[in-house]
């Protein structure tokens, strides 16, 4: 499903240039194949916008061949930006009142940057359900990542996420549990996927919910479910979009929050996400850290180059597999009409067949 470089987005230079095709405006006019937009709410910090924009197009772009893919990126006015991050989203996204009248195919939801002891309390938070109440009555499907699954838990369903005892974070086990579905069919029946949050919804509370639960982890967190007709809301708790190296870019980042006592304690290592040989780096660099800190020295630069090559990537392929089933799906039940959900002849209760 070829991405198709709509405008500059500086995202499309950039996996073009990493392999994934990417088809310029002329070519994609002169191609006989279906288009399907897709509309992307990245709520993530300025920091994150651009890694986050690559991590979903790349998953949407290295799908099956059967469409053209155009890709709206959109934000919230809600959430606090700099004015960098202002004049990039001015130049490169788009409005959520144009894309609402113009109708999207479907909608991905990202996390969120959260200050506030409850998500109802976040600037983000009515914008936010105002954009996916829109989409639950007139997109094909809606995907919500991570924080974006507890928000619409809580609003829709009034299930609110708890706090864990200690953060998940690292790469876990997973498997396909519950009914056969579509989203699942034929992928590994075991798979990685990485997590990164304190808090967590439960399967009792999706249970209680209605809603179908079709991956859980080894310690039983779901992973992916969907809404009880199986397609109008898809949610994934975890990051199966993270690049290989998105988790030891976040423990450099908490390093650094530590080193500039914004933070008082040393973050522990990402769970099953390194080798022995890289955790061995890492400690010792934990230990010059102490003692450059204990005697006013130099801070020893982050070890990267030594450990990037060695990290392995086991959840892209399932991710791009299971996004890309995703896309079938919405491709046959889709309307050509972007403002109209589904075709005349699917049924909006059970528009998979499922029953």
């Amino acid at each position: 499903m070829p991405l198709v470089a709509h405008n500059e987005l500086p995202a499309f230079r950039k996996l073009s240039e990493e392999g994934v095709r990417v088809l310029g405006t002329n070519a994609a006019a002169h191609q006989d194949i279906r288009e399907l937009h897709i509309g992307l709410l990245n709520m993530m910090p300025d920091a994150a916008l651009g890694a986050t924009e690559k991590q979903f197009f790349r998953l949407i772009g290295e799908s099956n061949p059967i469409a053209q893919f155009f890709v709206h990126p959109f934000t919230l006015d809600a959430l606090p930006r700099s004015d960098s991050a202002k004049t990039y989203i001015k130049r490169y996204y788009e409005n959520f009142e144009d894309l609402r009248e113009q109708g999207l195919d479907a909608l991905i939801i990202t996390g969120a940057n959260v200050t506030q002891p409850e998500l109802s309390l976040e600037a983000f938070w009515e914008p936010l359900i105002e954009v996916a109440d829109w989409a639950h009555e007139n997109v094909t499907s809606t995907l919500c990542s991570c924080l974006a699954t507890h928000a619409v838990l809580e609003f829709r369903f009034g299930q609110k996420r708890e706090q864990q005892p200690q953060k998940k974070w690292g790469v876990f086990d997973h498997q396909v549990v519950g009914p056969e579905h579509p989203l699942v069919s034929k992928i590994n029946s075991r798979f990685s996927v990485p997590h990164s949050r304190w808090n967590s919804v439960y399967p009792h509370q999706f249970e209680q919910a209605g809603l179908q639960v079709l991956v859980t982890g080894d310690d039983g967190c779901v992973h992916l479910a969907t809404s009880s007709d199986g397609i109008r809301t898809v949610f994934f708790q975890g990051h199966p979009e993270y690049d290989t190296v998105s988790l030891l870019k976040e423990y450099k980042r908490e390093i650094n929050n530590y080193i500039n006592a914004d933070s008082t304690a040393f973050p522990p290592l990402p769970d099953n996400y390194l080798g022995e040989f890289e955790s061995a780096v890492l400690r010792e660099y934990q230990y010059r850290i102490s003692t450059a800190l204990q005697q006013s020295g130099q801070v020893p630069d982050f070890p990267e180059s030594l450990i990037l090559s060695q990290i392995d990537n086991t959840w892209h392929d399932t991710a791009c597999s299971v996004v890309g089933k995703w896309m079938g799906l919405i491709y046959q039940i889709t309307h050509r009409d972007r403002k109209i959900p589904f075709m005349d002849n699917v049924d909006e209760d059970d528009p998979l067949n499922l029953r």
